[in-house]
């Protein structure tokens, strides 16, 4: 099983940027399609970025042209870069296999973007 740790959270001006980084346990993590998802205070858990095994990207419309999700096989690694972030990007970050999430959830990290 894939134990899944996300950090690279913090405080952040809006129009900033922020790397997300998340770190997988297990010698299954190189199969799987990964995804970034995030919870918004209040609202549900969506995915909003993916990552196949070979590199392939997908985004949702939100993050699409700010935010780049990528992955070191080798590392067992999956990264979110950010950027031109907004308010409304305030949530805590998470990542999993996607699109359906077949891990146990990490704790998260969280991004707050505020003046």
């Amino acid at each position: 099983q894939v134990q899944l740790v996300e950090s690279g959270g913090g405080l952040v001006q809006p129009g900033g940027s922020l790397r997300l980084s998340c770190v997988a346990s297990g010698s299954d993590f190189r199969l799987y399609t990964m995804g970034w998802y995030r919870q918004a205070p209040g609202k549900q858990r969506e995915l909003i970025a993916r990552v196949t095994s070979s590199g392939i990207t997908n985004y949702d419309e939100p993050v699409k042209g700010r935010f780049t999700i990528s992955r070191d096989n080798a590392k067992s690694t999956v990264a979110l870069q950010m950027t031109s972030l907004k308010p409304e990007d305030t949530a805590v970050y998470y990542c999993n296999s996607a699109p359906a999430a077949v891990f146990n959830w990490g704790k998260g990290t969280l991004v707050t973007v505020s003046s």
